[in-house]
């Protein structure tokens, strides 16, 4: 086993050494809480859940709190990617969600959901990484935050253009 310094986030830029860590490494394999999860396969996620964001309408991305967060017209955050976030040892989302969404998910199965600090209270729903990923379902999640936040106009372009793809 070596020691490498690998950055806190998901890359993104601006990352400076206090938000660096030593990680014990095995070939690619990272230890994030009890899983693992390849540098490689973070950087594939974080591409897969950009993709998806940004594919609706008027969603741009930029580093808040430095995480890589998803924003509809620049403005309000609907889903935010975080790795690590405060020491939890979680690779996750956080999304804005309908009411009472939080509340099943997490009694549902409380091994993939979960109540995010901060946000929790306003019913954003945390979704594990690093449990499994189930990518359709997340694919609903986030249109789900999308249409959480956007104005109506921009939620019926977007089912539109669902519908014409």
């Amino acid at each position: 086993m070596t020691g490498e310094i690998v950055p806190a986030n998901f890359g993104g830029e601006g990352d400076a050494p206090s938000k660096t860590r030593v990680a014990a490494r095995t070939g690619a394999t990272r230890i994030i809480g009890e899983r693992s999860l390849r540098s490689m396969d973070r950087n594939r996620v974080l591409a897969r859940i950009r993709k998806l964001c940004l594919a609706l309408p008027e969603t741009s991305e930029r580093l808040s709190h430095g995480q890589p967060t998803f924003f509809v017209r620049d403005k309000r955050a609907f889903v935010m990617v975080l790795k690590n976030f405060h020491g939890d040892g979680r690779s996750a989302i956080w999304c804005a969600a309908q009411e009472g969404v939080q509340e099943m998910l997490v009694e549902a199965d409380s091994e993939r959901f979960f109540r995010p600090p901060y946000v929790g209270h306003r019913g954003w729903l945390g979704v594990r990484l690093d449990r499994g990923i189930h990518w359709d379902e997340l694919a609903g999640i986030v249109e789900d935050a999308y249409a959480e936040v956007a104005p109506p106009k921009l939620v019926a372009a977007a089912r539109n253009q669902a519908v014409s793809s």
